[in-house]
């Protein structure tokens, strides 16, 4: 079993990934970040504050419509809570019950309550001020000695508290021991489905209202939230959403959205797509008229920030002030760095107990004496207890996978359907593309292009002869490789033997990787973590720019060619396969696709492993299907798999591999084109010439 002191030592990793950044993650060269800033200001460049309730209410009603489309939508109807008591420790003063209730069908929250005991036990049980309390990126989660100390210190100053374990972290890991992470390519298995985590979360979260308000002990109408880190990020979204929040206090959380572009955070708190539609002021605007505190702390990271902080307070404010309730918000500013200490929970019992209680102004309330418990005394499901079959993460989107897949989705324009789940098909003006004449540097011709506003790739092409005039090249294969820059995939074995074969070779650029790979950039599995994120927060999933970063390799080299040849071959080696397979669905100009052991179907029962967390596209099995999916908008046009893997790295052997693409090969045969599609199992370089 897993000692707690390596659960601690675990913590650091935790708040290192998900909180203690650098203030900014430079990428070298900065043109990538740079674009994805830019975007970002462009996006929220007309961002107002409302002039009078009726604006804001129209606004508020559309922000939350807007938030549940991120979100994936909640279900139509809640499952039943059939809540269960565990086990229970006896305090002075309060206990300690062990709870796990259902969130979803078959998902099962994990729990602790802390119930204060009446001080007459012949007395009915008191309707409590109650408050609801989320982790963060505390290695323990509820079990840890940080998340512990807030609430032993509320339910001494009389509230109800409800502490839960974050879907995939505590006791709700892939496996049963403490001081998992659900991020990075973890989470990463939800967004393929359209539920990311952080709007798991927030629904889940909700369900643990629904749980508070069964309880004899609660006042519904006096329900609170907080929580730091992560934990910050889930209060202020739940908070903004559940009206029935009367309080909410987000710690060591806040900031803009801007600001996340250049840092790093953890998967739980990226909700895709947000600056298209919002700032993080108009979220904090939403719980402006119930008793909002935001929290900072000095030394935090950049995108928490205390003049990060102030930014959006600053638009709550004016919020709050059309709603006439500016004397009902207020910023806390503590020295310190990253934490919930303290002065920090001292100063939540004071907002806590105006807003709950009806007492006070809100000032800080000292805490009393606090003795935490060894983590190991509050699991539900203490060692290895928990059940084999307990719902993970991975586990879950495998399910809801299989239930897409019973639905499959039938949209009228399927390839305006995929380029509308990358971000929105190019627009390319082969005009304003290049970037000067291009030069040979001995066999190899260079061409330097703008892909889009500020972002400058070049394209090599080799297998081509020095003439005044557009050389005649009938055949030419784009070898794509996202793990080595282009020079190093020119000059590799691949690129060899196509030569050798007579292929015209070119090796475009893409941005984010090879040469333009962000500093930094890779977070525990995912190797482009914090690109691939701050992609989604501007709702362009990189596999989108790297679908256009190709498509306008072709603009050029077609001009630098005079035409396109007969013959275009893109190649998609390993992780590149599926940027091959999306530059095909998207552009006729490719008459022939092919992916070499490259990821087979978006659907794992375990992490992605050696994948990127770049190609993975919001609600794609959602909105559009699988790969397989993706490959049948390339019939009739060749496609070839040359071998696969699974999401979690495995090789796919024999006819496994034709039975993941066995929906692409009914297309092909539906179209008499039987013959184009071809897969090779167990392929290796050597079958892609042949």
């Amino acid at each position: 079993m897993q000692t707690w002191r390596n659960v601690f030592h675990a913590t650091i990793l935790f708040i290192g990934l998900a909180v203690l950044a650098s203030p900014n993650v430079v990428a070298e060269p900065a043109d990538f970040l740079a674009f994805i800033k830019s975007q970002g200001e462009s996006l929220r460049a007309n961002d107002v504050a409302p002039t009078n309730s009726d604006e804001w209410q129209a606004r508020r009603m559309k922000l939350r419509q807007i938030l549940v489309e991120a979100w994936g939508g909640f279900p139509a109807e809640p499952c039943e809570l059939a809540p269960r008591k565990l086990g229970e420790l006896k305090r002075d003063g309060y206990r300690v019950e062990k709870i796990v209730f259902q969130t979803r069908p078959g998902m099962w929250m994990t729990a602790n309550a802390y119930v204060p005991e009446p001080k007459d036990a012949d007395k009915s049980p008191k309707k409590n001020p109650t408050v609801l309390c989320v982790h963060g990126h505390w290695a323990g989660a509820k079990q840890d000695p940080v998340v512990q100390s807030r609430c032993i210190g509320l339910v001494k100053h009389g509230f109800f508290v409800l502490v839960v374990d974050a879907f995939g972290a505590g006791e709700r890991g892939i496996g049963k021991q403490l001081g998992q992470y659900h991020g990075e390519m973890t989470g990463a298995t939800l967004l393929p489905i359209g539920l990311p985590l952080s709007g798991l979360q927030v629904y889940e979260n909700m369900r643990a209202v629904d749980y508070l308000r069964t309880r004899p002990e609660v006042d519904p109408d006096r329900i609170g939230i907080t929580g730091a880190s992560g934990g910050g990020n889930q209060s202020m979204y739940a908070g903004a959403f559940d009206e029935r929040f009367k309080c909410v206090v987000p710690t060591c959380s806040v900031g803009t959205y801007q600001a996340y572009l250049g840092a790093a955070c953890c998967m739980c708190e990226v909700v895709p797509g947000a600056m298209r539609f919002t700032e993080e002021g108009d979220l904090l605007g939403l719980a402006a008229a119930r008793g909002l505190m935001v929290t900072s702390a000095t030394k935090d990271a950049f995108q928490f920030s205390v003049g990060e902080a102030k930014k959006s307070f600053a638009r709550a404010t004016d919020i709050a002030t059309v709603l006439g309730k500016v004397d009902g918000i207020k910023h806390t500013i503590i020295e310190s760095p990253h934490h919930y200490n303290q002065p920090m929970r001292e100063a939540m019992y004071g907002w806590m107990t105006r807003h709950l209680k009806g007492t006070g102004d809100g000032s800080p309330i000292a805490e009393p004496e606090i003795k935490t418990e060894e983590p190991e005394m509050l699991r539900c499901y203490p060692g290895e207890s928990r059940p084999d079959d307990y719902l993970t993460i991975p586990r879950f989107a495998v399910a809801e996978a299989k239930r897409l897949a019973e639905h499959p989705p039938m949209p009228k324009s399927p390839h305006q359907a995929l380029a509308t789940a990358l971000g929105g098909k190019p627009n390319l003006d082969t005009k304003t593309l290049s970037s000067g004449s291009g030069e040979f540097t001995g066999e190899t011709y260079r061409q330097t292009f703008e892909s889009e506003p500020g972002i400058k790739l070049q394209v090599l092409l080799t297998g081509v002869p020095r003439t005044s005039q557009p050389p005649d090249v009938k055949k030419l294969a784009v070898v794509l490789d996202l793990e080595q820059t282009a020079e190093q995939t020119l000059a590799g074995e691949l690129a060899k033997k196509l030569r050798a074969d007579g292929w015209a070779v070119a090796v475009p650029e893409m941005r984010a990787v090879g040469a333009h790979a962000v500093v930094g950039d890779k977070i525990g599995a995912a190797a482009d973590h914090n690109s691939a994120e701050w992609a989604l927060w501007i709702g362009r999933p990189l596999l989108g720019q790297w679908v256009r970063d190709v498509h306008c390799s072709l603009s050029v080299l077609s001009e630098h060619l005079g035409k396109m040849p007969r013959e275009v071959l893109v190649i998609g080696n390993t992780t590149a396969g599926l940027v091959a397979l999306t530059a095909a669905a998207l552009d006729q100009r490719i008459t022939h696709a092919m992916t070499v052991n490259s990821l087979a179907s978006y659907v794992t029962d375990e992490p992605y492993r050696n994948q990127r967390l770049g190609l993975m596209v919001p609600g794609i099995l959602r909105d559009v299907g699988d790969v397989a999916d993706i490959a049948t908008l390339i019939a009739p046009r060749k496609i070839t798999i040359i071998g696969g893997v699974r999401g979690g790295g495995a090789t796919i052997h024999g006819d496994d591999l034709e039975r993941e693409f066995r929906s692409t090969r009914r297309v092909f045969l539906s179209l008499s084109a039987g013959d184009k599609f071809r897969v090779v199992p167990d392929g290796m370089f050597d079958d892609v010439v042949r």
